[in-house]
């Protein structure tokens, strides 16, 4: 049986880029220029809680990073390495083999190569990572940074990974063809990372959707000191969704998590650069409200008539 430090060197000891100090070592070194800031983030993913048992490990490998990159997109960072820690209850040869396939698939895409980490066991699998990026002082998108009047824009589309983890629950029915094509936006996230790191100069403030649109919105009113409003028949949607239940269909695009897309505001003369940069990328944006200056986001129909929400989002602890 493979001991703790042969399974790192096995799979998770690749060579690092010239300049960094990986595996190997107490700490993990990597470089940095003048007139940048870094940024740094960390997500863990729990067997039970956030992946089921039987999640394709190449995709949950790539899901574990992907989760990471999402942040540092949403402050328009661009990856310079991570760090991951990975709980197994045992060890399994495939399973590892491909969840590394996975993880460094995405890590050499996006240039984060893995640093190092730790490894242990435990009663479930619980992966950990932690990211590290750089970006200009000066570019820097926060949540706190939204101006009355901004356009608010989101990359991709919403629902389909809410509509998979219900029907995955067994608290929806759904075709099986639309579950198995669904199911790949819960578990194989793609945030818009090269994108999101050239946006600064065009944006204010962002932030990822990772726990629901309307709560995700309201960190940036909240740290923004201002209000929005939304609307719904702007909202994009994942097109293997569209014709479900209407209530469904509004759960699932104002408080279905896991979205893993970018959600920005920006001065409205800003709209043709932003479009034409995420047509450069072979991004979908769509404007879907603006910033006001009340305290509460509004969602309005196509009527303009207000449409109330009773959950606005994921929380562990409720």
């Amino acid at each position: 049986m493979s001991g703790e430090f042969d399974l790192i060197k096995r799979y998770f000891s690749r060579p690092v880029p010239e300049g960094y100090i990986g595996p190997g070592d107490d700490c993990a070194v990597f470089q940095v220029r003048d007139s940048h800031v870094i940024a740094t983030s960390i997500d863990t993913l729990v067997e039970g809680v956030h992946f089921f048992s039987d999640t394709n490990p190449y995709y949950l490998g790539r899901k574990a990073l992907a989760v990471n990159l999402s942040d540092l997109a949403a402050m328009g960072a661009i990856p310079l390495g991570c760090l991951l820690s990975l709980s197994l209850p045992l060890v399994n040869e495939e399973w590892l083999q491909e969840f590394a396939n996975g993880f460094y698939s995405l890590s050499d895409a996006y240039k984060c190569p893995l640093l190092g980490g730790d490894t242990t066991s435990g009663d479930t699998v619980s992966i950990s990572v932690t990211v590290f990026g750089q970006a200009k002082h000066s570019a820097l998108m926060k949540r706190s940074a939204a101006k009355v009047g901004d356009y608010i824009w989101l990359t991709g589309n919403l629902g389909a990974p809410h509509i998979a983890l219900q029907a995955m629950l067994g608290n929806i029915i759904i075709r099986d063809n639309v579950l198995q094509t669904i199911r790949q936006c819960l578990e194989n996230p793609n945030p818009p990372v090269i994108f999101a790191s050239q946006l600064g100069v065009l944006a204010n403030a962002a932030i990822d959707i990772s726990d629901g649109l309307i709560q995700d919105i309201e960190h940036i009113t909240a740290a923004s000191n201002c209000g929005a409003v939304i609307n719904y028949n702007s909202l994009p949607v994942h097109p293997s969704i569209a014709g479900l239940d209407s209530h469904l269909m509004q759960e699932a695009l104002l408080s279905g998590g896991d979205v893993y897309q970018l959600c920005f505001t920006a001065n409205p003369k800003r709209s043709k650069l932003i479009v034409k940069l995420a047509e450069m990328h072979g991004v979908s944006v769509s404007h879907i409200g603006h910033i006001t200056d009340g305290h509460n986001v509004v969602v309005n129909d196509s009527k303009n008539i207000v449409i109330r929400t009773s959950k606005k989002g994921f929380d562990h602890f409720q």
